[in-house]
């Protein structure tokens, strides 16, 4: 008997404490973990949801990027007494009006230009011979390829000529029926959220449990408005000056449709870093369906290049200044992402995103992902947390 309680008295006693605390550290890093889990399988899953609702999804998004640009205007027009709904409507329709003289701009004329591409095939093999020349292989490729097209494409080119839309109203009712209705869809989605903008607010900040729930929110509303229209608007009107000055250079190098071109320039000039070469790329197509010589061919892009040069380098970062300034590589990157979603349009509003995302994340603290992952104690093992705990009881008894 006294051997057993000795025995008993030896054995280490356990602290309550101890299993009380382990208990709660199991069960933080099984919510981690599932955390984790949840995180990763939504964002590997997000892009092809997006992709796959993009008649849903890429309409609302351009809506709602729309909507919160125009927010400043709706709110200057109330505060001179406009009611909600009319301000809401005056501010689409400015909106739709600008739109609407940008596509009179580019779409009709380009239907032009593209009817005239496969008449312009052998003009185009002129200007470029001398530089073919030097590759030989290339050279057989590009004859081959052009020649059958140039053969092949005489009855669609008298259809295009035929069916091209002369006005934007044309246009749209050739357009898809599909394209038709998201379009529809966007402009009232655009509509109805200015119209209740200003509840909208007001009932988000009023729903926060404390004051300062509800200062921080109406922060973090005022930062995303302010950011997004204030780099859209800034960029528009950039983009407008370098459209215009381009266009001013065409019309003075004697080449058809300057406006159209201008047009073409600012509309590419929204995408970053592939939009000015997609832009290049598309006058120096231009210029070798126009001029005769393959050195005033490519004089368009490069007057474009060298506007575009002086625009990207100096211009852009005097007007926009640190405030708006995002990350290059993060546009890299969110132009991939969203150009592999949605294409074009996805391209277009990459940045706007972007921005959007970069905003929130400023007001509200970005998440540490690192110190969730790697911090001590996230990935700890059971037994490294009773050691640590064993060891800290032993400091406070010492």
């Amino acid at each position: 008997m006294a051997d057993d309680r000795g025995s008993k008295e030896a054995r280490p006693r356990s602290n309550p404490l101890h299993q009380i605390e382990i208990d709660d550290f199991r069960r933080d890093r099984l919510l981690a973990a599932l955390t984790l889990i949840f995180g990763a399988s939504f964002c590997l899953g997000l892009p092809f949801a997006l992709q796959a609702g993009a008649e849903f999804f890429l309409p609302l998004t351009a809506a709602i990027v729309i909507a919160i640009a125009l927010v400043p205007l709706l709110e200057w027009l109330e505060r001179r007494g406009v009611p909600s709904a009319l301000a809401a409507f005056l501010s689409l329709a400015g909106f739709l009006m600008l739109i609407n003289a940008a596509l009179a701009i580019i779409v009709v004329p380009a239907t032009g230009w593209f009817a005239r591409l496969p008449d312009s095939i052998p003009r185009i093999q002129s200007n470029l011979a001398p530089l073919i020349d030097f590759y030989s292989t290339l050279q057989g490729f590009v004859e081959r390829t052009l020649l059958s097209v140039a053969s092949g494409s005489q009855a669609t080119a008298l259809a295009v000529a035929a069916t091209a839309p002369t006005s934007v109203v044309d246009y749209f009712i050739s357009a898809a029926p599909s394209a038709a209705i998201q379009l529809f869809f966007a402009v009232l989605v655009i509509f109805f959220f200015l119209s209740g903008w200003t509840r909208l607010r007001k009932g988000t900040i009023r729903r926060r449990g404390s004051f300062d729930g509800a200062m921080q929110t109406a922060r973090v509303i005022q930062n995303v408005v302010d950011a997004t229209a204030d780099y859209l608007a800034t960029i528009t009107m950039i983009n407008a000056i370098l459209g215009l000055s381009v266009a001013l250079l065409l019309w003075a190098l004697g080449m058809p449709s300057p406006f159209m071109w201008g047009g073409i320039v600012s509309l590419c000039n929204f995408v970053p870093y592939v939009g000015p070469i997609v832009a290049a790329i598309l006058l120096g197509l231009g210029g070798l369906m126009t001029f005769d010589a393959v050195g005033l061919a490519l004089l368009p892009a490069l007057l474009f290049i060298g506007v575009h040069t002086v625009e990207a380098n100096v211009i852009t970062p005097l007007v926009l200044g640190k405030r708006l300034t995002i990350n290059p590589l993060l546009i890299l990157v969110s132009l991939s992402f969203w150009g592999w979603v949605w294409g074009a349009p996805g391209a277009l509003l990459a940045v706007p995103l972007l921005l959007i995302l970069q905003t929130v994340l400023q007001s509200t603290g970005t998440p540490d992902l690192a110190g969730f992952l790697f911090e001590r104690g996230t990935l700890t093992t059971v037994d490294e947390m009773r050691d640590r705990l064993n060891r800290s009881e032993a400091e406070s008894d010492g």
